[in-house]
């Protein structure tokens, strides 16, 4: 869903608009919790340069080699993130889960890795009123969590559910991963990683511990890894129907890749 263009700007309403913004993003920040700051700009690390469209980061899931049982990916990213669950579905966090899909004609069965899948044309960007879900030039798409109002818009138009809302007070946060009660989190592909120049924790971790079924890089380089296997395996895009373009590809064999 698009949202109506906005009127042509005037320096009046810019300037109230900054303003606002400005107030809402420091409520936000600190009605989180008593003392907790997300993040300040002293703490974040330059990153090895600025985000490009000439690259596009996504990743490949072969569920040939993803084990049934298997979460070393969500292990890996609760550590490096520093979310946790409570055993409640409804309310933990959704960065990655293992889903469990089973083909109704012939019976075969799959368990693979959901996460945000870093849309081309993202559905929460669209409906965040506040402009707290972006999408970076690169393709990685994020909330940040200072102007965050905790709507939830963008949950209920994600198709993945592979947003959470953050319920209750939150500890020990990392200073890349910021977290706050109120506001909405999910995958951010370990952007800061990336912008060091690594990989993501998820696809280190399986290539260490697990079977080596996640592949990441650049899907706008011919010549990448990730781009020569999603081509060789005609590589599928979760509910490609609704031509949103995820950067999250899923290798399922017998079935043919919808474009």
């Amino acid at each position: 869903m698009k949202m109506p263009p906005s009127p042509p700007a005037n320096n009046t309403v810019d300037g109230a608009r900054r303003r606002l913004l400005a107030g809402a993003a420091a409520i936000a920040t600190l009605s989180l919790a008593p003392g907790v700051v997300l993040i300040t700009a002293a703490e974040a690390k330059a990153p090895t340069g600025p985000a490009s469209a000439k690259v596009r980061w996504g990743l490949l899931v072969d569920s040939a080699k993803c084990g049934d049982g298997c979460d070393v990916c969500v292990d890996a990213c609760r550590t490096e993130n520093g979310w946790t669950g409570h055993g409640r579905p409804r309310t933990d966090p959704q960065w990655i889960r293992m889903v469990s899909l089973r083909e109704p004609a012939g019976g075969a069965s799959w368990t693979l890795p959901m996460m945000c899948q870093h849309c081309r044309f993202p559905p929460c960007v669209d409906v965040c009123p506040t402009g707290a879900s972006f999408r970076r030039a690169d393709g990685i798409v994020l909330v940040d969590k200072h102007i965050c109002i905790g709507c939830r818009y963008c949950m209920m138009a994600c198709p993945y559910n592979a947003r959470s809302f953050v319920h209750e007070d939150v500890a020990e946060q990392r200073p890349h991963a910021p977290r706050g009660k109120g506001t909405v989190e999910s995958c951010t592909l370990c952007v800061h990683r990336i912008d060091a120049g690594g990989i993501p924790a998820c696809v280190e971790a399986c290539g260490r511990a697990g079977g080596g079924a996640l592949t990441f890089g650049d899907l706008n380089d011919p010549d990448s890894e990730i781009a020569r296997r999603a081509a060789a395996y005609a590589a599928v895009r979760v509910r490609a129907d609704l031509g949103l373009d995820p950067a999250v590809r899923y290798h399922i064999p017998g079935r043919a890749a919808k474009r």
